[in-house]
């Protein structure tokens, strides 16, 4: 049963990333865009779907907190830095996409705009160092408690932050591509496609600065997990370029998702059985078992879950049918 769950979590924190990815992508380049009209498009491109996207975080921190009770104290206060500043990022783009359109003229809309590129950059390098710190490992004590942040403050950490922000510029740009109109779309495909040497060069450092790392070639129970990350990430990228040079911004955004979703996965596949790693004392290590909360809560959770996850799936489907398309003149103003 905790296996499902903790299929469930990942699986749900993954398409936090992938949903709410193309948002922080849109705000990272939300500066580049040329001129108000540009900025107002763009918004207006991830406008329907931008606070629905965000729940799927919600959900991901209620699964962590009922389904694994022991590793959301730990996960917690082992990566705190990293979370604190992912959710600063999200928090600030949500409050400055929101009040942008409040401010009475051209320079206090440019602010809000440099905010929102701001918090966008705060959140992907948040949740990468999240996903660094949990390959990585924590010094963990047997009584929980972590001592400092210095273990965050590593070159494979700032590594793995930066290439989150650069798969998810990539994955912003593709979404735009998509979704702007046809006139406007061309230049937002350029710039994805600029920038994925730019992402396949992160992955390839990244990749390198693992291995000169002991604590992460140690972490990594399932080497072949760990080979087939950066792998797959260089052959999504890579099918995302080609995409967009033919032209189909579809096939792209599929790509450009995979390479979101990947890293999720396959570092939970690559430290398994263990949730979370304690580089202090191995004994005060994590098992997925062992994080978990009883049978009993696990069944009665499912039984709670199991009328929600449908209607969760379905609002996110009707969505992005009722939304498709490229955005014209005749969208409503979101923002």
């Amino acid at each position: 049963m905790e296996l499902f769950w903790y299929a469930v979590l990942g699986a749900f924190f993954a398409a936090y990333l992938v949903l709410a990815g193309y948002d922080y992508g849109v705000g990272l380049l939300l500066t580049r865009a040329t001129g108000a009209a540009g900025r107002r498009r763009a918004l207006n491109a991830v406008g329907p779907f931008f606070l629905g996207n965000e729940v799927w975080l919600v959900a991901a921190a209620g699964i962590l907190f009922g389904a694994f009770p022991m590793l959301e104290g730990e996960l917690l206060s082992g990566l705190y830095p990293a979370v604190a500043t992912a959710l600063a990022g999200v928090m600030t783009v949500t409050a400055s996409v929101q009040l942008r359109s409040r401010a009475t003229g051209r320079p206090g809309r440019q602010r809000w705009d440099r905010l929102v590129t701001a918090g966008s950059v705060l959140a992907a390098f948040g949740w990468g160092a999240v996903l660094a710190g949990l390959l990585q490992g924590v010094p963990l004590d047997t009584d929980g408690h972590v001592a400092g942040v210095g273990h965050l403050l590593t070159p494979f950490v700032a590594a793995t932050g930066l290439t989150l922000v650069t798969l998810v510029a990539v994955h912003g740009a593709t979404f735009l591509a998509l979704r702007l109109p046809v006139g406007a779309a061309p230049a937002a495909g350029r710039t994805a496609r600029r920038l994925v040497p730019v992402a396949v060069t992160m992955v390839a450092t990244t990749t390198v600065v693992g291995l000169l790392t002991g604590p992460v070639r140690a972490n990594a129970h399932q080497p072949a997990a760990a080979v087939l990350l950066p792998v797959l990430l260089v052959t999504a990228l890579v099918v995302a370029r080609v995409a967009l040079t033919r032209r189909r911004p579809g096939v792209a955004f599929a790509a450009t998702a995979t390479a979101l979703a990947l890293p999720v996965l396959l570092i939970a596949a690559t430290i398994w059985p263990y949730a979370l790693i304690s580089t202090a004392d191995p004994a005060a290590s994590l098992t997925v078992a062992d994080a978990a909360a009883s049978p009993p809560t696990l069944r009665l959770l499912g039984w709670l879950a199991a009328p929600l996850l449908p209607a969760l799936l379905g609002f996110q489907t009707m969505c992005w049918w009722m939304f498709r398309g490229r955005i014209d003149g005749r969208a409503p103003v979101y923002w």
